[in-house]
């Protein structure tokens, strides 16, 4: 009796060992997003969710404050406890453990100045992160806002979007794709510490543009390096839809270790997804890599283990890439926006139409 119990006991186990490993991106993502609005009450779910199509709502982001451009859906301070780590495991679901310390790292810079210490008394806000006049807050955690367009399928597309000051994620899940596109990825500011620690939200992406130019010989230099300053993003919010010409060096010009940096770069914005998405869209930018282009913009050095204050740009096919310090006052290399688009796809478009 006692051996047919742990001989069914392990048959269990084993189903449930399958089951689990048998889950893919997709249905993760789905069962979080599901738990997720089952945890909200009639008139919450009615605030997060729009329609698949609507044009609003889904460029209804900026890297600025939302006292300044006002976000939809559900803030973070909308929500219960419970409400918040379903949210969390969403975010967790759908993005890669870089990507969600990523995002986390910017809210908590995003909250310490809140408290004034962003570099200039707490932004355009002044101390305490209130808006101008002395309105609204301006900043802080509580000020990041979750919608989701569409209804979570596993194999109709819908997007979740999340963001607030100096952070837009819009993922669109379409079967087994995961797009994201266009992102927004900032810091203010871009290098803090907090409980003795020191944090660079961005600090990759600025130590892996630097290298790069850094391996480029003379020659090389002279292509990629700008004759006139970037103060910011050429494509930002509010851009969608338009296109730019390739500046700078292209890649096919680069030896193969240069190319190598060239993706690791990239990387760190097609990262943010979970591994499986992120690989797809490596391996689509990898097989275009000899038509991308790369583009510097200021100063070519940088402080140790601090920021560039150097607007960068890497373009291909279907990518474009624009690190912009923002060098209106104050340290450039402590207040930073980034933009990752496929401005051939954004908001998944081409997938999501069958």
């Amino acid at each position: 009796m006692m051996k047919a119990r742990l001989v069914a006991a392990t048959v269990l186990i084993g189903l449930a060992v399958t089951g689990a490993s048998a889950q893919t991106p997709t249905t993760r993502i789905v069962s979080a997003a599901t738990s997720f609005l089952s945890k909200l009450d009639d008139n919450q779910r009615q605030r997060v969710q729009f329609a698949f199509n609507d044009e609003e709502q889904r460029k209804r982001w900026s890297n600025l404050p939302v006292s300044m451009v006002p976000r939809a859906g559900l803030s973070m301070k909308d929500l219960t406890p419970p409400q918040h780590a379903a949210l969390m495991a969403l975010l967790t679901a759908t993005l890669s453990p870089r990507g969600v310390e990523k995002v986390q790292q910017i809210m908590e810079g995003d909250e310490l100045l809140n408290a004034g210490q962003g570099g200039r008394g707490g932004g355009p806000g002044g101390r305490g992160g209130r808006g101008p006049g002395g309105g609204g807050l301006m900043f802080g955690k509580d000020l990041y806002f979750v919608s989701i367009l569409g209804t979570p399928s596993v194999k109709d597309p819908w997007m979740l979007q999340f963001g607030g000051h100096h952070l837009a994620l819009n993922i669109t899940i379409d079967g087994e794709r995961g797009i994201l596109t266009p992102t927004l990825t900032g810091a203010q500011p871009s290098l803090y510490t907090l409980n003795g620690k020191t944090y660079r939200p961005l600090g990759a992406e600025s130590d892996k543009g630097l290298a790069l130019l850094n391996a480029l010989d003379e020659n090389q230099r002279k292509q990629a390096i700008l004759g006139f300053r970037l103060a910011d993003l050429v494509l930002g919010p509010g851009q969608d839809g338009k296109t730019i010409q390739p500046e700078g060096l292209k890649a096919s010009a680069m030896n193969e270790k240069q190319r190598a940096m060239l993706l690791d770069i990239v990387s760190e914005w097609a990262g943010i997804l979970h591994e499986s998405a992120a690989a797809t869209r490596m391996a689509q930018i990898k097989g275009e890599i000899n038509d991308t282009w790369f583009a510097w913009s200021g100063p070519v050095t940088a402080a140790p283990s601090g920021n560039i204050a150097s607007y960068y740009r890497i373009q291909g096919p279907h990518l474009v890439i624009e690190y912009a310090p923002q060098t209106m006052g104050g340290d450039a290399s402590l207040h930073v926006h980034t933009m990752y688009r496929d401005p051939t796809n954004d908001y998944g478009r081409k997938p999501a139409a069958k």
